[in-house]
């Protein structure tokens, strides 16, 4: 019964994304001025889960033009509501970033946050989809008028590794 209470509720939607990634990044040099200039960059992830399975995170190391980085991320299921907290942190600013909160359905995982970016507020959204057992996707998004259009700026693509 307790199998199949946390396959209804969600605290195993992200148990595909344990174990080690290949991950090439796309990410806009310049967010929200209507840039078009990519920087591509190689990266490499490992996730597990934490709390007894009540949650994951992952720690990514990001290998970009301007240095490397390292980052991040706690993912936190609340069986009250029934979503998800993803939590960002990485070398560049040293602390957690307002979580996005979300949910999968269908296979698909959508989540926001109302955030600070460059003196203002922003809605973010974090989409994960094309779940496969070898590979899937990571996308965030940013818009400046309430969700009514985004602008994606990093695309990231996994790739699972042998353990």
């Amino acid at each position: 019964m307790q199998a199949e209470r946390m396959e209804q509720d969600g605290c195993t939607d992200f148990d595909f994304f344990v174990g080690r990634w290949k991950v090439h990044n796309r990410r806009l040099r310049e967010r929200l001025k209507g840039s078009t200039d990519w920087e591509e960059f190689e990266g490499t992830s490992q996730a597990r889960t934490v709390l007894g399975g009540l949650g994951n995170m992952d720690e990514i190391t990001l290998e970009r033009a301007s240095g490397r980085v390292y980052g991040m991320t706690v993912r936190l299921y609340d069986p009250a509501s029934q979503q998800w907290r993803l939590y960002w942190a990485d070398t560049i600013h040293g602390i957690f970033d307002t979580p996005v909160i979300g949910k999968f359905k269908d296979g698909r995982g959508v989540f926001f946050a109302h955030e600070p970016f460059e003196g203002q507020y922003i809605l973010s959204r974090f989409i994960w989809s094309a779940i496969t057992a070898s590979s899937c996707r990571w996308e965030q998004a940013f818009s400046t008028d309430g969700g009514q259009t985004w602008e994606t700026n990093w695309i990231m693509d996994f790739t699972r590794q042998p353990e």
